[in-house]
């Protein structure tokens, strides 16, 4: 109930007693297991984060056994954004609202990137590592750009606006993650090819 308050109106625009009404308690007996709103705030996003943390680097971690220390990029980002877009398509409302809170935490400046730092940090250096695998004459600053371009669209997905519904005339969902899957690793891998394929022949040129 917590994370679905949060993920409508944020942690500013929630209270406890809003949380204790929703669950059906006194907001007192929410004070003996949380000191205050903030502390709620955390383990609400905590508890999912370690979920969606944990299966990502497994399934990359199997992914590059699996391609002998060879990965590609469309196989490295398929681990990393289909695994965590599985948990929205089969894991019901609960998850979805997750999502959403996620969007809102990672487009939050002043305490947001230290949340995503603390839960994310390890897996997403752990796609990094795979992507220079794939693309090994790759600048890191690149692949680095590219990997905020890739979460960009994933937080946007997960925001589930409505925004595309309405542009595309019914055409798209934004709660459509199976779509988003079909979709969203192959068109972010051409993205990484091009950006490190370009620059890579603007240095060569610069050294000749």
């Amino acid at each position: 109930m917590a994370e679905y308050l949060f993920s409508q109106h944020g942690l500013y625009g929630v209270t406890l007693k809003d949380v204790a009404k929703r669950v059906g308690v006194h907001h007192t007996l929410l004070h003996y297991y949380f000191d205050d709103k903030q502390e709620l705030f955390d383990a609400v996003f905590a508890r999912r984060a370690a979920v969606t943390s944990g299966r990502r680097m497994n399934a990359l971690n199997a992914y590059d056994e699996e391609a002998g220390g060879k990965p590609t990029v469309e196989g490295a980002l398929h681990a990393f954004l289909d695994t965590d877009l599985d948990l929205y398509i089969e894991g019901g409302e609960g998850w979805r609202n997750y999502g959403a809170l996620s969007a809102q935490i990672a487009n939050t400046p002043e305490w947001g990137a230290d949340m995503m730092d603390q839960h994310f940090d390890p897996v997403v250096l752990r796609l990094v590592e795979l992507l220079q695998k794939a693309l090994p004459d790759a600048a890191k600053e690149d692949l680095f750009w590219g990997y905020h371009f890739v979460t960009g669209a994933l937080m946007l997905t997960l925001a589930r606006t409505g925004r595309i519904d309405k542009l595309s005339g019914g055409l798209c969902k934004s709660n459509d993650y199976a779509a988003v899957k079909e979709r969203m690793a192959q068109f972010m891998a051409a993205g990484f090819r091009s950006i490190c394929a370009d620059r890579a022949k603007t240095n060569l040129k610069k050294t000749v």
